[in-house]
């Protein structure tokens, strides 16, 4: 295509049929380098993978100043809200992907929760968080919600209240997908069951949307007191 001298845009060979076959532009290459899969959260600015629901997150819920090298997310409404909630995640693109990430929280009331999900919607997510047990203290729990059905599938929530940082993995293999957790990296725990992951489709939604599969971090706090949650990286892994 090119510019006439009439400003209007012609086929450079003319006529109104395009060619099958034109000679390409002569460019250099640009070699990308290949993204880093741990994101130490080391940049004022938060990377641009990650994406919030509905709005951009203000330094009043997410801040990576307040403390550097730390993503910071402040409490605020639960993740069925449809109004103002604490998550940032990034997409899912691979069938199988590993996503890590290590979180220092220290609730004080079971309204307090704070950890790693894989989410389509506020109808349809799993969620591993710190909470507050009132007879345990600080533990691991599980919630699900499977088209807007919640559930919590663990029998015993895991004590970790003398953890200072706890490490959240999820693992998915296409339609299937199990949580872990870790002290400190070395040693993995399973933590729950294998879940059936194909909830989090544009095809199980009903009405069919197109939102697709997230992986990410968020944090609750429904006592209004904006407790916060510190977050030392965020790795997203994809497998072949």
């Amino acid at each position: 295509m090119v510019w006439g001298d009439d400003d209007w845009i012609y086929l450079e060979g003319g006529g109104n049929t395009p060619k099958v076959t034109v000679p390409a532009p002569d460019l250099q290459e640009t070699v990308w380098e290949p993204e880093k899969a741990r994101d130490h959260f080391d940049s004022e600015v938060l990377n641009i993978n990650f994406q919030s629901l509905r709005v951009p997150l203000g330094e009043d819920t997410l801040s990576l100043k307040e403390r550097p090298g730390y993503l910071r997310l402040k409490g605020r409404e639960s993740l069925g809200s449809k109004f103002n909630q604490s998550l940032v995640a990034r997409r899912q693109q691979a069938f199988r992907y590993t996503a890590k990430t290590a979180v220092e929280f220290n609730p004080e009331t079971f309204q307090q929760m704070a950890g790693l999900i894989a989410m389509y919607d506020i109808n349809n997510y799993f969620y591993l968080n710190l909470t507050f047990d009132e007879e345990k203290g600080k533990v691991l729990n599980l919630i699900t919600c499977d088209a807007g059905n919640l559930d919590e599938p663990l029998e015993e929530t895991v004590f970790v209240g003398d953890w200072e940082q706890c490490c959240l993995k999820v693992e998915v293999e296409y339609h299937l997908l199990q949580f872990y957790y870790s002290r400190d990296e070395a040693e993995w725990t399973k933590i729950g069951p294998v879940f059936d992951c194909s909830i989090l489709s544009d095809e199980y939604t009903e009405p069919n949307r197109f939102t697709g599969a997230f992986v990410g971090v968020s944090c609750q706090d429904l006592s209004g007191k904006r407790k916060h949650a510190d977050f030392d990286f965020f790795e997203y892994m994809e497998r072949d």
